[in-house]
């Protein structure tokens, strides 16, 4: 069993390793996503590596936990691990805090490979610098360490930069004697060389390219500029919408929603001291789906994985939960019911404010029949405040 932790080192997770092969047993089994993990944005290692990563000016990236552990206890601090070969775009730009050059030193099988050309565009568009560790006789970081952390060390410090890595890989792929074996070789490298940002770079690596299959540094360019007229989306012009900001109110009737929210979802003792809302009170679309999935579910425990009706609004909730350990987590339950009675309160004031204001505008020119209807629903609105304050 191995403990995943965030950047501050906090546990928010586990991973278990089968040590005994089974061909009927999966070999890894890690805690599902949560609210406090989310594999696609920690990286294995990293509470242990950030300083290392620092000092050395440069950051390892391998595929498994025990790859990392190898190299920790081999005295290389500098690494982390990705969850498998699912590298994302924020594992880089948390890796890119600490340094901007990163090496990933993924397995050399199909799997691997893969995962390494799919991490060289994320890279460019972080904006680090990508190069490639090449283990030698297909090992993979554990096993060279246990062989000698020489040569692990040795392997680091012969990485390659992404581009130059790529161009040679698909050179002896592919048979870039023949008109077909070219056609594929620029295909897949113009790919990564339209994604540099850097104008000068671009160039030398037109240049390249060109030369390593014996064409024109113009019909290199010519191609490149092609490649990317095919793969641009045609853009229809939108009217520009003058958008109203939201008034004051408004932004503090969010607020209190969000506030509610927190408390509902945390903690479900407390939801039974709302008794009067429904989710036409919110104003906000994510607090609707949020409060009528806890409506609905008034014994859902938030420890566990986020269910898929919420998924949609994820972020919405992650915010919720983080304003609960912000602004609540030390009351008591006293306390935390009391705040809930109050925020229903003045939920519920602004809803009725905002109704009765329509009611008021549909009496202008009602006839008889609706302003009896209007009546009433002006009444009911009264009766709903009235109950808020327990009268």
């Amino acid at each position: 069993m191995v403990p995943l932790s965030d950047a501050q080192g906090r546990v928010v997770g586990f991973t278990a390793r089968l040590l005994e092969d089974n061909p009927d047993a999966p070999k890894y089994i890690n805690t599902p996503s949560t609210l406090l993990y989310d594999k696609g944005r920690q990286a294995y290692g990293l509470h242990l590596a950030k300083d290392a990563i620092r000092k050395e000016k440069f950051g390892v990236v391998v595929e498994g936990n025990l790859d990392v552990i190898a190299s920790h206890q081999a005295g290389i601090a500098n690494v982390v691990a990705a969850a498998g070969t699912a590298l994302t775009e924020a594992h880089l730009k948390d890796l890119g805090r600490y340094a901007s050059d990163i090496r990933f030193a993924f397995d050399s099988d199909k799997a691997g490979i893969a995962a390494t050309e799919r991490a060289i565009p994320l890279a460019q568009k972080v904006g680090v610098n990508v190069s490639i560790i090449t283990i030698p006789d297909g090992k993979d970081p554990d096993e060279l360490v246990r062989k000698d952390p020489k040569l692990w060390q040795e392997a680091i410090s012969k990485h390659q930069y992404a581009v130059d890595w790529l161009i040679e890989r698909y050179k002896n792929l592919l048979d870039v004697e023949t008109g077909q074996g070219k056609r594929q070789f620029t295909d897949v490298v113009l790919e990564v060389i339209r994604g540099l940002s850097d104008k000068v770079e671009q160039d030398h690596y037109l240049g390249e390219l060109a030369k390593s299959i014996g064409v024109s540094k113009e019909a290199m360019a010519a191609k490149l500029v092609e490649q990317a007229q095919a793969v641009r989306p045609v853009r229809l012009k939108k009217p520009v919408a003058q958008s109203k900001p939201d008034s004051r109110e408004v932004i503090e009737r969010r607020k209190a929603e969000q506030h509610l929210l927190a408390l509902l979802f945390v903690r479900s003792d407390v939801r039974n001291v709302l008794t009067i809302m429904t989710e036409h009170m919110f104003v906000d679309e994510a607090a609707k789906a949020v409060f009528e999935f806890l409506h609905n579910n008034p014994k859902y425990d938030a420890t566990t994985p986020l269910p898929k009706e919420l998924q949609s609004v994820s972020d919405y909730v992650k915010i919720t939960v983080l304003q609960f350990k912000e602004l609540y987590r030390n009351l008591e339950i006293i306390e935390l019911r009391n705040e809930v009675a109050r925020l229903q309160e003045r939920l519920v004031a602004l809803y009725v404010k905002e109704q009765k204001a329509r009611v008021r505008s549909a009496m202008a020119g009602a006839s008889d029949t609706d302003m009896r209807k209007l009546i009433e629903a002006d009444s009911r609105l009264n009766t709903l405040l009235k109950q808020t304050k327990g009268e």
